[in-house]
Formats: C-alpha cells, sequence, structure tokens
C-alpha cells in the first residue's frame, strides 16, 4: 500500500532542494484548472511556502472553458498564492496572422509553447524556476508538446502515473470536482485526453507499468486485461516520441577534428 505521505515528502524536498540548488526566489506554476496543475501547485505550496508560488493563469477564449478557468481561480485562492490571468488569444492571433493557418495540429501546438513563453518570461523577470505538471503517463507516450508544456526546470510529478495521480490529489485535499473532470490540455474546444489518446488512463497505465516491468508483450493483453492492438499503439507511442524525451541530438566529430 502506497505511503501518500513519504510521497509527498520526497517530492517536496525535491521541489525545494532544486529552488534552493538554482538560487531561485520560488517557482512559476501554469494552473489549467486541471488535477495535474492543481497537484502541482498543492506540493511547491507545501515545499516552498504560499508566498514562493506564482500561479499563471492561461485561457484561451473560445476554447478554454470558464469552468476550467474558475476552478484554476479556486485552487489559487485556496492556498493563497499570488497568481494572473493572461489571455494568449492576442498573442495566438498575431502568429496565425504572418504564419497563416495550414495545419491543425501546428496551430494547436502553438498555444502550449506561448504560455510556455509567458511561464519563462514571468519566471526570469522574478528569478524563479518554472515547475511542469506533466505525469509519468504523459512523459512516457509523448503526450506533450515538445518546447511547449514539455519546456520546464523540474517535474514534480514526473514519475507518477496518471491514476496514481487522482489518488494523490484526494490526499491532498484538491476539489472532488477538479478531480472528477474529463483530462484535457485544452488544444480545441471539446478537446480530452483520453479521445485523443484513444485508450483511457486506467487501462494506458496498466501497460505501461507492465512495460516497465519488462513483462513480455505478448502477455500484456492478458494480464492487464486489455487488448493487443492498444499495447502496440501503445508501444508505437513510445517508440515515436522517444525524442521528445532526450537531447537534441549531435554528430560526434571529435575524432576528426585536430587539436
Amino acid at each position: 500500500m502506497t505511503d501518500w505521505n513519504e510521497v509527498i515528502n520526497r517530492i517536496t524536498s525535491f521541489i525545494k532542494q532544486k529552488v534552493d540548488e538554482a538560487d531561485a526566489k520560488g517557482v512559476v506554476v501554469g494552473i489549467s484548472g486541471g488535477i495535474d496543475s492543481a497537484v502541482v501547485s498543492f506540493l511547491c505550496v507545501r515545499a516552498l511556502g504560499w508566498d514562493r508560488v506564482l500561479g499563471l493563469i492561461m485561457p484561451e477564449k473560445g476554447v478554454t472553458p470558464e469552468e476550467d478557468v474558475n476552478d484554476a481561480l479556486k485552487i489559487c485562492k485556496m492556498l493563497g498564492i499570488e497568481y494572473k490571468v493572461i489571455e494568449i488569444n492576442p498573442v495566438i492571433d498575431v502568429f496565425l496572422k504572418i504564419l497563416g493557418r495550414n495545419d491543425d495540429i501546428a496551430v494547436a501546438n502553438i498555444k502550449p509553447r506561448v504560455r510556455m513563453i509567458i511561464n519563462y518570461y514571468h519566471a526570469n523577470s522574478r528569478k524563479m524556476l518554472v515547475a511542469g505538471t506533466g505525469n509519468k503517463s504523459e512523459l512516457m507516450v509523448g503526450y506533450f508538446t515538445k518546447y511547449g508544456d514539455g519546456g520546464v526546470d523540474i517535474l514534480p510529478i514526473g514519475d507518477l502515473y496518471k491514476t496514481e495521480v487522482f489518488q494523490l490529489a484526494k490526499y491532498l485535499g484538491v476539489p472532488e470536482k477538479i478531480i472528477n473532470k474529463k483530462p484535457s490540455a485544452g488544444l480545441w474546444k471539446g478537446q480530452t485526453d483520453e479521445e485523443e489518446l484513444r485508450i483511457s488512463y486506467s487501462k494506458l497505465d496498466a501497460i505501461l507499468k507492465a512495460i516497465e516491468r519488462d513483462i513480455e508483450l505478448t502477455k500484456i493483453p492478458e494480464i492487464a486485461g486489455v487488448k493487443e492492438d492498444e499495447v502496440n499503439r501503445v508501444v508505437q507511442m513510445i517508440q515515436n516520441s522517444k525524442h521528445k524525451r532526450e537531447m537534441p541530438p549531435i554528430v560526434e566529430l571529435r575524432d576528426l577534428i585536430s587539436s
């Protein structure tokens, strides 16, 4: 049985250590109104105190549900942290005016990259770190935007599967309304994670845990209670997104260069 108190202690110690190592004044957290950012916000306040956490709420008018903005505000007020609401439409509109709207995915990925820039603007100006909200499930299958929501300094819940984040959220006292909400990256109106992934988080995590335990792929469907094609698709997602989890590759030339 998981000792969630020990999990919290290790994560909060990690946050404090990384902030201290960077000689930073605190952290910036992009707060979406979803469960991941709520959990990270709770943990950061536990680690550093309410006065060393800045929450940034960055809705897109016409896409971000008003409910999400209200839930994000509720988290900030519950924790007593400073927060800013910054609508990202004017910035996106400038990009689209210059670049055009030729590919839906390319356009969708502009949004988390704009949010990343805003996070780092405030982090740089205040000498803070950016605390990312990515979980282990998303990281393993590459369900994040490279140099977007993947552009962060620390990942406090990066070793927690999504289903474990739900458990931790309950332990921390995150509002039930947020816990019960369908997870969404907010890339377009009505978008949900599970619809885009084409698999539920419970099935995804069962597959990922089996892969992490080095169970033979042919045995995973029976062990995890999933279909063979679901396993194959998850394996493909892991392989295709490998570049997102690594530094950009370089060509080794030292053997050709004279000193």
